[in-house]
């Protein structure tokens, strides 16, 4: 028997505890917060303003893309507020933008 009380000699190789993983605080190291939602945020804003006052399409679309992108790389501490604004913003954009010309969108080039 082993000193645990158990019969089987695989218990021996075992630790006597797990520790569970613990990420770095990013107040103690700014370094480590990604700043890739907050970048993706503004370029949805700016390509969703630029697809409401250009009327241009892809831009708009571009805005959503960024939104979802934002979204999806954004931690659950942060403020969903402006995320969902942002988000918002490039919908409307899109609705808009095919509100006032129904056709396909045609290529930027």
């Amino acid at each position: 028997r082993d000193p645990r009380g158990s019969r089987c000699p695989a218990r021996l190789t075992e630790p006597p505890f797990s520790a569970r993983y613990k990420p770095p605080a990013t107040e103690t190291n700014p370094a480590l917060e990604d700043p890739t939602p907050d970048y993706m945020n503004l370029l949805g804003m700016v390509f969703s303003m630029c697809g409401l006052m250009l009327k241009l399409k892809w831009c708009a679309w571009i805005a959503v893309y960024c939104s979802f992108i934002s979204f999806a790389n954004s931690r659950s501490s942060e403020d969903t507020k402006q995320m969902m604004s942002s988000f918002m913003l490039s919908i409307s954009a899109v609705v808009m933008s095919y509100l006032q010309n129904p056709q396909p969108m045609s290529p930027p080039w």
